[in-house]
């Protein structure tokens, strides 16, 4: 096999879908590779999005108004859930608090940055979805509102 017959192959792979081209001949081999783009890692399997069912019940006295008059909110991000500010602080929210639009209800740790997330509507907490400090996914329900 001489130069121009390596440049044929070379310019047949340029216009093809071909990542590599093995050749051998008698005692000579040739092996024609492409570079393939790099390869984006995966995320790690905690972050893997996964549909999320809460199995903690939460029990509560406090009546509850019939399922029309509920509001989830979802986690805006991926991140880790926390009830308050800081750990020595009080939580935003407790069941059966009563929360008004914009007003702050959790913190989303994302990357070492802390996210104060708001409430997108005024209510009555009835549930809180998620445990302090756990992992959360995007669009993960957090809250239960009754709409009031």
């Amino acid at each position: 096999m001489n130069k121009d017959d390596i440049e044929d192959l070379i310019a047949i792979m340029d216009r093809s879908n071909l990542s590599e081209i093995e050749i051998a001949d008698g005692k000579t081999k040739i092996v024609l590779r492409k570079n393939s783009p790099a390869l984006v890692p995966a995320l790690p399997q905690s972050y893997a999005i996964q549909p999320h069912i809460s199995s903690v019940p939460i029990e509560t006295d406090i009546p509850t108004a019939s399922i029309e008059n509920f509001y989830v909110i979802k986690s805006p991000m991926v991140g880790t859930f926390y009830t308050s500010p800081s750990p020595d602080s009080d939580t935003f929210v407790r069941v059966g608090s009563r929360i008004e639009k914009d007003s702050p209800i959790c913190i989303l740790e994302a990357m070492k940055v802390m996210n104060e997330i708001q409430s997108d509507v005024s209510g009555i907490v009835r549930e809180i979805l998620v445990r302090n400090g756990q992992p959360v996914e995007f669009s993960q329900p957090l809250f239960k509102i009754e709409i009031s």
